[in-house]
């Protein structure tokens, strides 16, 4: 079957191959959602603060 060398090469296969789904899984739903939905909210804020700097220019 196997010999011990290859057991342990096989086990750390499994645990790199289970460390990389896993953080896969945590970027797909986490992170990558975290930064385009901030990344967004800032930009729509930086634009009303634009509007109301134009706004209040044109007022005075």
């Amino acid at each position: 079957m196997f010999e011990f060398d290859q057991y342990l090469g096989f086990l750390a296969f499994l645990t790199i191959l289970t460390i990389g789904f896993w953080l896969m899984i945590f970027l797909l739903t986490f992170v990558i959602p975290y930064w385009v939905f901030g990344s967004a909210i800032e930009r729509f804020k930086e634009i009303r603060e634009e509007k109301k700097a134009k706004r209040e220019n044109t007022s005075h």
